[in-house]
């Protein structure tokens, strides 16, 4: 580092950067949680990184310390003088667009020439979104990604069938990622803390192709948008007359509901109702 760095609280209440509950904003300044997060998400020197949301720069600081190149998309305008203040202690590392994580294109960002590491502390109201996006993305934009969720949305992700936790994002996420819980992090951690705990989730990719995601999309939103009924029942708008014959070529029973099907069965389904 070229310039020292000042403490993040010094440059937050300089910048005046209070949080913003409506961009989802929770601010993460232990730089002990920070770097804990860069070993879980395995970045050497050299790795190309993408960070949403990075606020005032804490992680994107353990980030750069490891050596990576990190391209860092920030809608809050606010952020960026903080953001410039870290580039200048780490010049040709740190890219940062002032823009807005859903609509970009990540591989039309400056230097993603093949699969990169997406590393982010996630603005919670938009979770979800980026991760359904990254994962249709797949691996030719990704090689891992390490996530930051409500802990809620992360006991979904990685629920196996049978709890009320698994759902459509659970299905989705294990289809198209193996992902895995890295730690959890209470919301004392954070500034300001949020009403619940936090949990970082590795995804590293499918151990096999996922298939017609569209698909899955398509059959999970039947399933489980009417998940007190049976199958034979909730999956009729895909299969028509033919559903039960379909769910029984599937090793399932047409009086299943919808939190008993595995995810493999569930990417059969949707491979039937892709041909269909």
């Amino acid at each position: 580092m070229s310039v020292p760095l000042p403490p993040l609280r010094d440059i937050i209440e300089r910048h005046g950067l209070a949080a913003r509950k409506s961009l989802g904003q929770h601010f993460l300044l232990d730089l002990n949680i920070t770097r804990k997060i860069v070993r879980e998400a395995q970045v050497h020197e050299g790795d190309h990184v993408l960070e949403i949301g990075p606020g005032p720069g804490g992680l994107t600081r353990a980030l750069l310390e490891a050596g990576a190149r990190v391209t860092a998309i920030e809608r809050d305008s606010r952020c960026l003088a903080a953001l410039e203040e870290i580039n200048a202690a780490f010049p040709g590392k740190l890219t940062v667009m002032n823009d807005d994580a859903l609509v970009i294109e990540e591989r039309d960002l400056p230097g993603v020439n093949g699969p990169i590491k997406i590393v982010s502390n996630l603005p919670y109201n938009i979770s979800t979104e980026l991760l359904i996006k990254w994962l249709k993305a797949g691996p030719a934009l990704w090689s891992l990604m390490t996530l930051m969720f409500q802990k809620e949305v992360a006991d979904r992700i990685t629920s196996a069938p049978g709890p009320k936790t698994y759902g459509r994002l659970s299905v989705i996420s294990q289809a198209a990622s193996a992902p895995r819980r890295g730690f959890d992090l209470p919301a004392r951690a954070f500034t300001p803390p949020p009403k619940v705990d936090s949990s970082v989730l590795v995804f590293e990719p499918p151990r096999e192709p996922p298939g017609d995601l569209t698909a899955l999309e398509r059959v999970t939103q039947a399933a489980f948008s009417q998940r007190r009924k049976m199958l034979r029942s909730s999956l009729k708008s895909v299969f028509g007359a033919s559903t039960e014959d379909h769910l029984i070529a599937t090793a399932l029973k047409p009086t299943m509901r919808a939190e008993e099907v595995t995810v493999d069965q569930y990417r059969t389904l949707a491979k039937i109702a892709q041909d269909i």
